[in-house]
């Protein structure tokens, strides 16, 4: 629940022992006890107000999809920067004027092109005043 395993949680009973001493540890586990109760009732309670005050609706959400742990930034940049190159690589079926204007497909597209590919033993652009 913590993040604790079982020798971390002894090695922290240990130093209530002896921290507290056998003493009073009694008195502190049972206080423990009534504070874990009256966080439940309070957290159960509060489940119900919301649940009256929305209504039916709550029921219907899906809490999983609005999960902060499921989204992974690299796949959402990925995607977003994808969107428009898609867009671009999608043919046109209309036959209209962008099909006319659109390059034989054995016809290398301009350089400035994001289309734009080289071939074997072509030597990568350079821009010097971007360096």
């Amino acid at each position: 629940m913590f993040g604790i395993n079982g020798l971390e949680f002894l090695v922290l009973a240990l130093i209530a022992v002896l921290v507290l001493g056998p003493e009073r540890l009694p008195e502190y586990a049972s206080q423990l006890a009534r504070l874990v109760r009256e966080l439940r009732r309070m957290a159960s309670g509060a489940r119900e107000q919301l649940r009256e005050e929305v209504g039916p609706e709550l029921d219907e959400v899906d809490w999983r999809k609005l999960d902060p742990r499921q989204y992974d930034p690299r796949r959402i940049i990925k995607e977003a920067l994808l969107e428009d190159f898609e867009d671009v690589l999608k043919p046109v079926n209309d036959g209209g004027p962008a099909a006319a204007a659109a390059p034989h497909p054995t016809q290398r597209p301009p350089v400035n092109s994001p289309l734009a590919r080289l071939r074997d033993g072509d030597p990568a652009p350079f821009d010097a005043e971007a360096t």
